[in-house]
């Protein structure tokens, strides 16, 4: 069944912490969370796509200043679900100083902090830098080495000291 006939497109599951999170949220947070996640399961609303090491995942920005954040994923859904997919929020946090992305990292088991592609680019070596050419070296003047003509001596070039 699709949204339009008032079944929900997706299920809801959350991690616990993000549970947590939405609990301890400022109730107009609160409140606006859960409107958007409804929307979300309903197929009304669709978070933006993030890169790099949270490639798969999705915000929502939950207030007008876009100070806090809901991080959800996409994934199959239990067996027991009637539904095939659902929405797992992952946290529900405040954007200030990337804690949302931390956070995130850290739930998810990342030994690092996640990185957006472009941070990760711009960390990267350039591949022209990782592609060396060996520049052509001057050798030592021909007549330093035994065995090989020498070029004619010019008496016009000769200098005294």
């Amino acid at each position: 069944m699709n949204a339009g006939q008032g079944q929900p497109a997706f299920g809801l599951s959350f991690d616990p912490r993000a549970l947590t999170d939405l609990l301890q949220a400022p109730s107009d947070i609160r409140d606006l969370t859960l409107a958007y996640l409804q929307e979300v399961v309903n197929a009304q609303r669709f978070g933006l796509r993030l890169d790099g090491d949270l490639e798969g995942y999705r915000k929502l920005f939950v207030d007008s200043r876009k100070d806090w954040r809901v991080v959800y994923g996409v994934r199959p859904a239990p067996a027991e679900s009637a539904h095939p997919r659902e929405i797992h929020v992952v946290a529900v946090r405040p954007r200030a100083g990337n804690d949302v992305y931390d956070e995130v990292g850290r739930r998810l088991g990342m030994p690092r902090r996640p990185l957006s592609a472009r941070t990760h680019a711009a960390r990267s070596r350039s591949p022209q830098l990782a592609t060396r050419t060996t520049a052509t070296r001057p050798g030592p003047p021909p007549t330093a080495l035994p065995d090989l003509p020498h070029p004619p001596h010019n008496p016009a070039h000769h200098h005294t000291r």
